[in-house]
């Protein structure tokens, strides 16, 4: 258990708090759907999404190189409310951080790797803006995970020192870089586990009692 009194959850939103937002398997459905060559989606897309991620570019302007850069029977506004679409929430843990937060009195800031509209649909669409304090999202700063930099802007944003964190996402590797800078972290696979990982970190919720909405 930590020593130090937690203060502030660092969270990634995508795979977390809800579904990424586009990731392969979303690709794929999307493909499937609209009768698109998943392996020339996948390569434009390869080439076209750290640019999209880090706010240099517009969703449309993202859509045009990738699917759009030939002629098409449907429509950009289409495909992106498609995109919109596939979007879940995972409540469980939704939950879980509204009540470490309630409890705690923790200041909530996500740092993600997000595109801005649908940063900005999933932010509106499921409330996060509700219950997490401000957002570190790549389309906002112009910086991506695994870059140290956005860790250590989330860190002067909130104005805390490393000790003073948890960081829970649920990609190895940025728990890694994380873990380096002096954050405690968790890597998150299921709600249970990570109210675990909390608790023995000094901030019990006991997530198997919880009652869930």
């Amino acid at each position: 258990m930590t020593t130090t009194k937690i203060t502030t959850l660092f969270l990634d939103i995508g795979g977390v708090l809800l579904s990424n937002g586009w990731q392969h398997e979303f690709r794929v459905e999307a493909a499937t759907k609209f009768n698109l060559d998943i392996s020339e989606l996948e390569k434009r897309h390869s080439l076209m999404f750290v640019t999209f991620e880090e706010g240099r570019i517009t969703m449309e302007e993202y859509l045009n190189r990738v699917v759009f850069h030939k002629k098409r029977d449907f429509t950009v506004h289409e495909f992106r409310d498609y995109m919109f679409s596939l979007t879940t929430p995972h409540p469980e843990m939704i939950n879980l951080i509204k009540k470490c937060k309630q409890s705690y009195g923790l200041k909530i800031v996500a740092v993600s790797n997000e595109a801005r509209e649908l940063n900005d649909f999933r932010i509106q669409r499921f409330g996060l803006h509700t219950f997490i304090d401000f957002f570190i999202s790549s389309c906002f700063v112009q910086l991506r995970k695994p870059d140290t930099t956005i860790f250590k802007m989330a860190l002067d944003t909130a104005q805390v020192t490393p000790d003073q964190v948890i960081y829970i996402d649920d990609v190895q590797l940025f728990v890694d870089v994380a873990t380096d800078l002096g954050i405690e972290s968790i890597c998150h696979s299921d709600y249970l586990s990570t109210g675990k990982a909390l608790t023995v970190l000094g901030l019990p919720i006991n997530p198997e009692s919880t009652q869930y909405v």
